[in-house]
């Protein structure tokens, strides 16, 4: 029997307009404490974010998003993010933001492979 170990992950969403309250699912980031696992990835579906805001500037965006990945998986060789373990980067990252990208309240469960897990979670949830 495969061993079995609590993760996290939360949903990564563009708030188009943060006054209605809509969002587009575009990213997903999890992490696995005992399997030291953080992984996040990004799908935009530039049509369907249109469709929710013709206006969105989407080169801003893109240029916002690019820090969520360095930001749990890699080090930038200065300053507090290189100091934090990856259960910092997880809470960091998750924190509330009224803003246009914002992620939805982490969500427990339980994997034996994080990998397996994370890839059918974007698949389900961000795809």
């Amino acid at each position: 029997m495969q061993d079995s170990y609590y993760y996290e992950y939360a949903v990564i969403r563009l708030v188009p307009l943060v006054e209605r309250e809509e969002f587009v699912n575009i990213g997903l980031i999890l992490f696995c404490k005992h399997q030291k696992y953080l992984r996040c990835e990004l799908h935009l579906n530039e049509q369907r974010i249109l469709g929710f805001s013709p206006s969105v500037d989407l080169e801003q965006i893109k240029e916002n998003l690019e820090a969520l990945p360095v930001i749990c998986t890699k080090t930038t060789h200065k300053g507090r993010l290189d100091e934090m373990d990856l259960a910092e980067k997880f809470r960091f990252v998750t924190a509330y933001k009224s803003s246009v990208i914002q992620t939805s309240r982490p969500h427990p469960g339980r994997t034996g492979d994080p990998e397996k897990t994370f890839e059918r979670l974007f698949n389900e949830l961000v795809l």
